[in-house]
C-alpha cells in the first residue's frame, strides 16, 4: 500500500494533466480505496463553470465507475495553492463515499507552505455532513 508521500506524488503528477483555460488552478488529486485500488483525477473545466469538474469528484467518480466503494485516503495538490483543500462538494463526495461503520475517517492529505504533508480527517473538514 502507497503512503502519504506516494499519493501526494500521484497527485503532482495528475495536476499536470488538466484543463482549466479559465482560471488556470491546477488540481490533481490521488484517492486510495480501501481495495488497495489508487485512482487520479485532476481538474477538468467548462466554459459554463457549473458544468466543470474537480480534480476529486474525478478521481472518486473513475474508482466508483471501476466497482470502488470504501474511500480510505484522497491526496489533493496544486502547483497554484499550498493547502489546497477539497470545496464543499468534493467534501461531501468524500464521505458520501467514505465508510462510517469503522473508526478511522478518511484522511485527506496535503502540502503546507514548506513542503510538509499535512493530514486532516474529513470529519475535520466535514463535520455535518449529509448522511443517510
Amino acid at each position: 500500500m502507497k503512503n502519504d508521500e506516494e499519493l501526494l506524488n500521484i497527485a503532482k503528477d495528475a495536476s499536470k494533466l488538466n484543463y482549466a483555460p479559465y482560471s488556470n488552478f491546477n488540481v490533481g488529486a490521488c484517492v486510495l480505496f480501501k481495495t488497495g485500488n489508487i485512482y487520479k483525477g485532476s481538474n477538468i473545466e467548462n466554459a459554463s463553470y457549473g458544468l466543470s469538474l474537480c480534480a476529486e469528484r474525478n478521481a472518486i467518480a473513475s474508482g466508483i465507475s471501476n466497482g470502488e466503494n470504501c474511500i480510505i485516503k484522497v491526496a489533493i495538490y496544486s502547483p497554484n495553492k499550498k493547502l489546497c483543500f477539497p470545496c464543499g462538494a468534493c467534501r461531501q463526495w468524500i464521505k458520501e463515499f467514505s465508510n462510517d461503520n469503522e473508526n478511522e475517517s478518511v484522511k485527506i492529505i496535503l502540502e503546507d507552505e514548506n513542503n510538509k504533508i499535512k493530514v486532516f480527517s474529513i470529519n475535520e473538514l466535514l463535520p455535518y455532513s449529509f448522511k443517510i
